[in-house]
C-alpha cells in the first residue's frame, strides 16, 4: 500500500510539517519494524510525502511518519490518501513517470525514488518483491522518457524558479544578467538551480551558501562562481538582489533578522519544509515565491508534455502487465521447485534407466530438468489446469 500526503491537497506549509529529512528517514528505518512494518521505502520531496511497503493497515504508516514529523496526527490523518494493491502499484508508476508531479512530466522526481529506495535497502527494508517492482517501475520511466515528449523541454521546480526571476526582472525593467544572486543550499535540488542560472539567466555574479561549507566551496570552484559560510549569511542576503533557498533543514535558515531592511529584493523559497521563516515572509517590499506558485507558470512546453500524457500511460500498462505476470508466476514458485526435487528423484525400472541413460549422455540430467521446468511455467502462464502440466511435465522428462 502507499499512504501521504501531496500538493493536490496541502499546501507547501502543511506538507512541510511532514516532511522527511535523511537524519529522519534513518530514525524511521530504525522504528519500523515496532509499527509492524517490514518493506517499505519513504519518498518525501516538495510536493508529497509518502510511505510505500506493507503493512495490517494505512494506520501503521501515518503513525510511523508522524513519529517523526512537526505535524500531528489528526491533520495527517485529514489530508492523507491511502491506496492498496494494483491501485497503489498504479500510482507508484505514475509518480515515477511524472505523470503526478505538480509540474508535469518533473523527471526529478525518478533520482528521489531511487535514492529513497537505496537507502531503504541499506536499512534491509527491501525484499525481492519490491525491489523487481522497484525495477519494473524504473525501467517503465525511463522508457516514458526515451519515447516520449512528457519530459520534454526544461520545466521542473528548480527551472521554474529561473523563469520566474526572468518574468520578475522583465516587470522591474532590469537586467537579469546583472543580478546579485544568492543561492542557500548546495544539495541535488541546489545544484540543478545554479547550473539554470549559469545556463538559462546567464548570471555570473551567483554566491553559494551551504551550512557544510566545503560542499559550496568544491562546487563554487567547479562553475567559476564565489560561496561564503554559513555565518556570513546575513551580509549575502543584504547584498543580493534575488535570493533563492534550496535547502533541506527542519527549521528555517533564513529568519526575519536577516530579512530587515531589505525591500526591493526576489525571496524564492523551494525547500519542502519551507527554509524562510514566516514571518520574514511578510516584510515589507519583499516578493515571496514558494513552489506552490513556482508551479503555476505555464507555457508552450507544459502544453506539449499535457498532450504526451495517453502514450505515457500506454507504456506505463504495458509494465504494469508484465509485473503482474511475474507476480502470477511467482506464485507457482514453491510448486516448480518441488516438481524439480521429484523430478531428480524419479526411480527407473531398468529398460526406463537405460533409455533415460542414453538420453542424459548429451545433455546432462540437471540440464534436462530445467528445460522441463521450463516448458512447465510455459504451461502453467498459458493455461488454468496445472495437474495436467505436472503430468505433462513427469511424460516430457522420462521421454
Amino acid at each position: 500500500m502507499v499512504v501521504g500526503i501531496n500538493y493536490k491537497k496541502t499546501d507547501a506549509g502543511i506538507r512541510g510539517q511532514f516532511a522527511v529529512n535523511s537524519e529522519q528517514y534513518n530514525t524511521l528505518l530504525t522504528t519500523a519494524r515496532n509499527f509492524g512494518i517490514s518493506d517499505l521505502f519513504i519518498l518525501s520531496t516538495c510536493n508529497r510525502t509518502e510511505v510505500y511497503g506493507f503493512a495490517d493497515s494505512p494506520r501503521s504508516f501515518s503513525e510511523l511518519v508522524c513519529s517523526v514529523c512537526a505535524g500531528d496526527a489528526a491533520t495527517f490523518a485529514e489530508m492523507a490518501y491511502a491506496k492498496t494493491g494494483s491501485e497503489a502499484i498504479l500510482h507508484l508508476y505514475q509518480v515515477a513517470a511524472g505523470l503526478d508531479s505538480q509540474i508535469l512530466g518533473d523527471y526529478e522526481i525518478l533520482g528521489q525514488i531511487r535514492t529513497a529506495a537505496k537507502q531503504a535497502k541499506q536499512a534491509g527494508f527491501i525484499g525481492a518483491y519490491m525491489e523487481r517492482l522497484l525495477n519494473s517501475v524504473f525501467q517503465s520511466s525511463k522508457s516514458v522518457k526515451t519515447n516520449t515528449e512528457l519530459s520534454g523541454g526544461t520545466v521542473s521546480v528548480s527551472f521554474a524558479a529561473i523563469q520566474y526571476v526572468k518574468e520578475y526582472a522583465e516587470a522591474i525593467g532590469a537586467d537579469p544578467t546583472q543580478f546579485r544572486i544568492a543561492l542557500v543550499g548546495t544539495g541535488k535540488i541546489g545544484r540543478v538551480t545554479c547550473r539554470n542560472i549559469l545556463d538559462y539567466l546567464k548570471a555570473k555574479n551567483i554566491t553559494l551558501i551551504n551550512r557544510t561549507e566545503a560542499t559550496a566551496q568544491e562546487l563554487a570552484e567547479e562553475l567559476k562562481i564565489k560561496s561564503a559560510p554559513l555565518s556570513q549569511l546575513g551580509r549575502e542576503i543584504q547584498e543580493a538582489d534575488v535570493v533563492i533557498v534550496s535547502t533541506n533543514a527542519a527549521t528555517p535558515v533564513v529568519t526575519k533578522e536577516h530579512l530587515q531592511n531589505c525591500s526591493g529584493k526576489l525571496i524564492i523559497d523551494i525547500s519542502v519544509p519551507c527554509n524562510v521563516d514566516q514571518q520574514a515572509r511578510s516584510t515589507e517590499g519583499l516578493t515571496f515565491v514558494d513552489v506552490d506558485q513556482l508551479s503555476r507558470i505555464k507555457d508552450e512546453t507544459l502544453a506539449r508534455r499535457a498532450a504526451e500524457v495517453p502514450k505515457a500511460q500506454g507504456i506505463i500498462r504495458q509494465h504494469f502487465a508484465e509485473f503482474r505476470e511475474w507476480c502470477d508466476m511467482r506464485r507457482h514458485v514453491p510448486v516448480i521447485r518441488e516438481m524439480k526435487h521429484k523430478l531428480l528423484a524419479i526411480p527407473f525400472t531398468p529398460v526406463m534407466l537405460c533409455e533415460h541413460r542414453a538420453a542424459t549422455e548429451e545433455a546432462g540430467n540437471e540440464e534436462k530438468v530445467q528445460k522441463v521446468l521450463n516448458n512447465l511455467a510455459i504451461n502453467i502462464r498459458n493455461g488454468n489446469t496445472p495437474g495436467c502440466h505436472y503430468i505433462q511435465a513427469i511424460n516430457d522428462f522420462i521421454a
